[in-house]
Parts: C-alpha cells; structure tokens; sequence
C-alpha cells in the first residue's frame, strides 16, 4: 500500500470514530429529552439505535486492527490507531449510558414528577459539548483544548452532588418516593461517567500528540 492510500485509510477510521460520536452525543441529548417529556417513543428509539453504535464500535476495532496487521504502522500511525480504538471504546460506552437513562425513562413514564428536571438537563447540555469539543481537540491536535474540556468534569461532578443530596433528601422524607428517586440517581450517574468518557478522550489527544499517557482530570478526594 502506498503512503497515499494509507493516509486515506488511516483518515477514514478517523472519520467513522467522529461519526459515530455524533450518533452518540444524538442519543445522549435524546435520551434526556425523553424522560424530561415523557416520551416513550423516543426513549425506545434510543434503545434500538444503541445496537447501531455497537455495531460502529465493533466495525471500527476491526478496521484498526486490519489496519495494524497489514501496515505495521510505527509511531505517530499507531498512535493514531490506538488513540482511535480506545476512543471507539469509550463512545461505546456512552451509547450505553444513554440507553440506561432512556430506560429509566420508560420506568418513569407513568409516574408522577418527582423533581424539576432543570439540574439533569443541565447535566447533559455540559456533558455532550463536552464530548463534542473533546473529538474537536482530537481532530485538530489541540492538546491545550484537551486540558481546558477536562476542567468542565468539575461543573458536572457539582451538578451530580445537587441532584444527589436533593434526592436523598426526598427519599429521606418519604420512603414511597424511593424508587423514583433511586432511578433518577441513575440517569445523574450515567451523565456524570459520560463526562468522566470524555476525560479519557482528552487523554488520548494528549497521548497522540506527545506520545505518553497522562491523567488529565485526577480526583481531588
């Protein structure tokens, strides 16, 4: 194979990696709006459609690892291949946290309101341009980016310890509400590992570009 035609197929998988973060920043966004709408409809197309993101998922990590036995790509190449199946990896996963969140929103559907749902929405808005701007940095080698996302985990984590302590206390205060409430703490979770992903993102933007793997976001407990 040519270094053309290598480049080309090396830009490809990157394309589909971008490609399938859109399908997964879509299923996130509607994953919220069906539970704060109570629409069943849509939180059941968030299920189906999460067997596609799979499926992208395992299409790439074949793609890559053909791509490795054939070319034996060395340096920045195999960075950029490695970077990429990690990355699949991870948008997987948050596909799969956009389905449970959808689940719960078919539990929810005949209950009655537990909560306003302004703090999990919020939740997602900052989650999912979070994982936008992380393939953004990606796309582009921004390395200083990548540092800067990683600091707005910290306005979800915030976001998270609200909607948790607010729900404890409903449960505290009625225990016919502890289900609900225990369900809701759920879909603040799924968000919260959802940003938690696009640390890992950030991370492997760094890698890519200075070759060594760094922890971007460490716990502050």
């Amino acid at each position: 194979m040519t270094r053309t035609a290598f480049d080309r197929e090396l830009a490809g998988i990157q394309e589909e990696m971008l490609a399938l973060a859109m399908r997964v920043a879509e299923a996130v966004e509607r994953s919220v709006t069906a539970l704060s709408e109570r629409d069943m409809d849509l939180a059941r197309q968030v299920i189906e459609d999460d067997v596609k993101i799979n499926e992208k998922r395992y299409e790439i990590e074949e793609t890559c690892l053909e791509l490795i036995a054939r070319q034996q790509p060395l340096a920045i190449d195999l960075r950029t291949i490695a970077s990429v199946l990690h990355i699949a990896v991870d948008l997987e996963r948050m596909g799969d946290h956009a389905e449970g969140i959808a689940k719960v929103a078919l539990m929810l559907t005949d209950e009655p309101p537990l909560m306003s749902y302004a703090g999990v929405r919020r939740m997602a808005e900052i989650t999912r341009g979070m994982m936008l701007s992380s393939l953004d940095a990606f796309k582009d080698r921004d390395t200083a980016r990548a540092r800067t996302i990683c600091d707005e985990d910290d306005q979800v984590d915030a976001l998270y310890d609200e909607i948790y302590h607010e729900l404890l206390v409903l449960m505290t205060e009625d225990p016919d509400k502890v289900q609900r409430a225990t369900q809701l703490t759920w879909v603040a979770h799924n968000l919260e590992r959802i940003a938690d992903r696009v640390t890992n993102i950030c991370e492997r933007t760094v890698y890519l570009v200075e070759g060594r793997i760094h922890e971007l976001n460490v716990s502050k407990y």
